[in-house]
């Protein structure tokens, strides 16, 4: 029996200002928070259908981001420490301590962060992370585009406009053709105050010199059990970062997803819920 999944919502506070979050949760046992990446991406969109098959076994909780989803969208600079802070206001509204953290993208960024500065985790379980490596082959290019305003809101004026552009943008990070479903979902949760998001968090991230969150020099502090999933296909952040971490980290699998894109929990999940049921 799939277990049932419920929209609730709590306020926080982040930064001196009172943010509402839509969030996402069900089932019955320890807890385990799972976060979505930045831009074209909420609890809907990453955890569709891995959070029904771990709530059979854990209770799950799957936040919308600030910026993101049905959660509140400020006007604001959006950086990985105010993600950090919102994350942090979220475990204590929901009076969660030390529960597993599952992140993809940027969401593997938080849950690293976490783990080393903020409080304690269970395990970890990082999806194509970001926060592995100091530089990929195109943040030359993005970060003289997100550092000059005008040619950033250019690229991604249209992102959020229609579902063809959104099935274009999903195209260019997977391996296959993005399914119907998964475009309707980013379409119900993206609009243009999230793309702003996404844009003023990238123009923090992609600095001239590299990217800003770069953990992996820190990865000998984790203790936790690490569960790493990779895309072998990912344009966007390269699986030698996972392969390694996995080197690096005292208690770590790794596990490299065959065709396989940015996202493993919707390209291929049943193989990625397996993996993170056993792991956990």
């Amino acid at each position: 029996m799939t277990a049932e999944i419920s929209s609730e919502r709590v306020e926080v506070t982040v930064d001196g200002d009172d943010v509402d979050l839509h969030y996402r949760t069900g089932g019955e046992g320890p807890p385990m928070v799972f976060l979505h990446g930045i831009g074209l991406d909420a609890a809907t969109v990453s955890w569709r259908y891995a959070l029904p098959a771990l709530a059979e076994k854990r209770t799950v909780y799957a936040p919308d981001l600030p910026g993101h989803g049905e959660s509140d969208k400020p006007d604001r600079a959006y950086t990985t420490d105010y993600y950090l802070d919102a994350l942090e206001a979220f475990l204590d509204a929901v009076s969660v301590t030390e529960p597993a953290i599952a992140g993809l993208s940027m969401g593997g960024a938080l849950a690293l962060g976490h783990a080393l500065d903020r409080g304690g985790v269970e395990r970890l379980v990082l999806v194509d992370s970001y926060g592995l490596g100091a530089d990929a082959y195109w943040r030359t290019a993005a970060s003289g585009v997100f550092q000059t305003p005008v040619l950033g809101n250019m690229l991604w004026q249209g992102v959020s406009a229609s579902k063809p552009a959104i099935r274009t943008g999903l195209r260019s990070m997977g391996a296959s053709e993005p399914p119907q479903q998964l475009v309707d979902d980013v379409d119900a949760v993206v609009d243009r105050r999230t793309v702003r998001a996404m844009r003023r968090w990238q123009r923090s991230e992609f600095q001239r010199t590299g990217f800003e969150t770069d953990y992996s020099g820190r990865l000998g502090e984790i203790a936790a059990p690490t569960l790493l999933v990779h895309g072998n296909d990912d344009p966007l952040l390269p699986r030698s970062w996972s392969k390694r971490a996995a080197s690096t980290l005292a208690d770590s699998q790794l596990e490299i997803l065959e065709n396989c894109g940015h996202c493993p929990p919707r390209e291929r999940p049943e193989r990625f819920n397996r993996l993170v049921r056993s792991f956990c």
